[in-house]
């Protein structure tokens, strides 16, 4: 077996593979013997059918097993072994004018196409600052969340005919230009807080309807922010910028929230006898909750902003048109040329962030052990576990649930990916300059 590889850019390569027969026939006599133990034909004892017969019938299978086999690990130990970074896997290339007569040849060529990961340098440097933007907990937003709390721990009645500041429960369907409903839209079970919708025409047509009423609504003008109209019509955020449909909302029921008094017997009900003892702790105690609560978003504010920086500072190349080929060579399903001219941006995008990442982790020797696996997980069992149950988790059935959900490939995945985006960002905060800017929630959120 020789491989020779022929550079035809910086980011494109041609391996071509010469395969003779001593490197396949030892594999393909292997296979043939295992066909003939196995093999029961008329005339013949079990496992005694000549092998003559055994090549006839399996010899040319045999033989397109064993190459694609010796091909494959031969690639895959070509690249390794040579430390070559590459995008995606080679593929055969299909205009190479090679023809393979498996009947008659013995000495074989092929030729794949290779896409060579850029190379390019990721500078993380204290000269770059980054504002670390926080919510302010202002009264405002303290005597709103008070107000939501009270809803919350209040009585819900059934209203016949609803008016502002009732929540309306029902269907949220997609409807298409022409008004009919869209077969394979958007179906959401969603709630509507009226006194919540900004536009007046909007709300003026959610108050006054009865359960079985039908509202045509405009997604965009059911709140003013992206990120609490994807929250209301089930979708993520970029989704919900770019929506432009109109909506039915079918009613099904109409909740009037009458908010409970402001008194000993709600901090009880919240937080326990005798934590809290008057109005003045009970804000503190909120305060301290409002801001924990929106850490998260801070975090994931900055991380945002970091990788817009580094996306748009970090400039290279990808190797276009094999990655065009590539992914629908390796799709499941049919993949059409528009459906690639479409949707490419976005993959690139994707892949330009996945390769600045993975050098940042491999020049900076992050690490997820699977210590921290474990414990991370078994951090997400105890969470959901006190959701059901506020008593401990004996250890036993805590490991085995974390044994379970670490056999899952997709969930595993997903606590390895949020371990090593921790330790991302934790190296970000380390070598970048950050600056506290605090906004109030409406500012802030305008900027997600």
């Amino acid at each position: 077996m020789n491989i020779t590889q022929e550079n035809v850019d910086e980011l494109n390569a041609l391996l071509r593979v010469k395969v003779i027969a001593e490197d396949y026939l030892p594999k393909v006599e292997n296979a043939l013997k295992v066909h003939q133990k196995k093999a029961s034909l008329p005339g013949f004892r079990p496992g005694k059918v000549p092998s003559g017969i055994i090549k006839k019938m399996y010899g040319k299978s045999a033989l397109i097993d064993a190459i694609n086999n010796l091909l494959n690990d031969s690639l895959h130990n070509y690249i390794h072994d040579n430390n070559i970074e590459v995008l995606g896997n080679p593929l055969p290339k299909m205009d190479s004018g090679i023809h393979i007569d498996w009947d008659n040849q013995k000495e074989f060529e092929f030729l794949y196409e290779m896409g060579i990961a850029p190379k390019f340098n990721v500078e993380l440097s204290a000269k770059e600052k980054f504002d670390y933007k926080t919510i302010k907990i202002d009264e405002v937003l303290i005597n709103k969340y008070i107000t939501d709390i009270s809803k919350r721990y209040g009585k819900v009645e059934n209203a016949a005919i609803s008016v502002d500041g009732d929540m309306l429960i029902g269907d949220l369907v997609e409807l298409d230009a022409a008004g009919e409903i869209l077969p394979g839209g958007i179906f959401k079970k969603s709630s509507l807080f009226i006194e919540r919708v900004k536009d007046e025409a909007t709300k003026k047509t959610l108050i006054g309807v009865s359960k079985g009423d039908k509202v045509i609504i405009d997604a965009q003008k059911l709140a003013d922010k992206p990120v609490d109209i994807a929250t209301i019509i089930g979708v993520d955020k970029d989704a919900a910028e770019k929506l432009t449909s109109k909506f039915q909302f079918t009613v099904q029921n109409i909740n009037r929230l009458a908010g409970s008094e402001i008194n000993q017997l709600l901090f009880d009900k919240i937080y326990g006898e005798g934590v809290v003892t008057n109005e003045e702790e009970f804000k503190d105690k909120i305060k301290g909750e409002l801001t924990g609560m929106f850490i998260n978003d801070s975090e994931r504010k900055l991380y945002n902003d970091i990788v817009d920086h580094l996306m748009n500072t970090i400039n290279f190349n990808l190797p276009t048109e094999f990655l065009k080929r590539w992914i629908v060579a390796v799709n499941e399903k049919p993949v059409t040329p528009d459906q690639i001219e479409a949707e490419f941006e976005g993959y690139s995008k994707g892949l330009k962030w996945s390769l600045i990442e993975n050098k940042i982790i491999k020049e900076n020797g992050i690490k997820v052990t699977n210590e921290e696996i474990i414990n991370a997980t078994k951090q997400l069992v105890l969470e959901q576990f006190a959701k059901f149950d506020p008593s401990p988790m004996a250890e036993e059935p805590l490991n085995a649930t974390v044994q379970k959900v670490l056999t899952n490939k997709e969930e595993s995945k997903k606590i390895y990916e949020k371990l090593y985006g921790e330790k991302v960002m934790n190296l970000f905060k380390s070598k970048f300059t950050l600056e506290n800017k605090e906004l109030s929630y409406d500012e802030f959120f305008d900027q997600v």
